[in-house]
């Protein structure tokens, strides 16, 4: 009877015996499947080879492309009613010119220049020389300070703006301040411009419909050309010039009388909004101020 009891106790010792080591078998790997790539365990082998794999799917991707503007006058300080040739050199960061640019609505580059004041706008476009280097030959209509906006795609990058301020010698015009604009229309060449949904929410998503109409007969226009591919362009800057939004049109074959734009500012303050548009052969610019929230 002793005898089977001890034979009984030993069979029971070794089933519980093995039964630990079989469990501490199981903690070990699942403590290895929680990341510690170093191990040898099946299941950290497969994560270590996930980790290669990823590492060199994104080794293959493309860097974002990193560029900076060098921006020079032929004359040191530009005077009024002079023209002066602005050169715009576009480099990446270690100082190497950028070769290609994508056309980016019928343009390698878009300049915009506007006063202190935001009273004066221009939308110019340099010629491209090559190696990085655009120049042209443009005027300011009084002394004070501007400043210039270089909007471009270099290729295999993505849209970028860099902007510099240039001072120039002269008489400086009065300066007009920048308020929310009292009237939802204007008149320019004829055609009255009606900005709709002027009452902007600082991070919300915004359409900007511009209603255009003849000044006269109140009819809608629908005879709108393409401007630069476009039925028309929007500039939008904050009152402080650093927040700069070039917004395009949700429909760019439309005619008119709508000319629709979707757009978010960023930051609550005052901003002013250049709607540039085209008909019979002629470009023209309505302005607006607005108060965003």
């Amino acid at each position: 009877m002793k005898r089977i009891y001890l034979i009984g106790l030993l069979t029971v010792l070794v089933l519980v015996a093995a039964c630990g080591k079989q469990s501490n078998q199981e903690t070990d790997n699942h403590g290895t499947h929680g990341g510690n790539s170093q191990a040898v365990s099946p299941a950290a082998s497969s994560t270590s080879e996930h980790g290669e794999a990823h590492g060199e799917e994104h080794a293959g991707e493309t860097k974002k492309l990193e560029t900076k503007a060098d921006w020079k006058w032929s004359k040191e300080t530009p005077k009024s009613g002079e023209n002066t040739l602005i050169t715009v050199h576009i480099l990446d960061t270690d100082g190497k010119a950028i070769g290609e640019f994508d056309i980016n609505h019928e343009k390698k580059l878009h300049l915009i220049a506007v006063s202190k004041d935001l009273s004066y706008f221009d939308h110019i476009h340099p010629e491209y020389k090559g190696n990085g280097q655009f120049e042209i030959m443009t005027s300011f209509p009084s002394g004070g300070d501007y400043k210039l906006f270089a909007d471009y795609i270099p290729t295999g990058g993505s849209a970028t703006t860099k902007s510099e301020w240039i001072k120039v010698e002269g008489l400086v015009a009065e300066q007009v301040p920048i308020k929310p604009s009292d009237e939802h229309s204007v008149i320019v060449d004829g055609v009255e411009i009606t900005l709709e949904n002027n009452h902007p929410e600082a991070g919300k998503e915004i359409e900007l419909n511009f209603k255009l109409s003849d000044a006269k007969s109140k009819d809608p226009i629908t005879d709108l050309e393409p401007y630069l591919g476009a039925v028309g362009h929007v500039v939008i800057l904050s009152e402080d010039t650093e927040q700069y939004l070039h917004v395009h049109p949700m429909e760019e074959k439309a005619k008119g009388p709508d000319a629709k734009f979707m757009t978010t500012f960023p930051n609550t303050g005052t901003y002013k909004i250049w709607g540039q548009f085209q008909r019979n052969g002629k470009s023209f610019i309505s302005s607006f101020v607005v108060e965003v929230k």
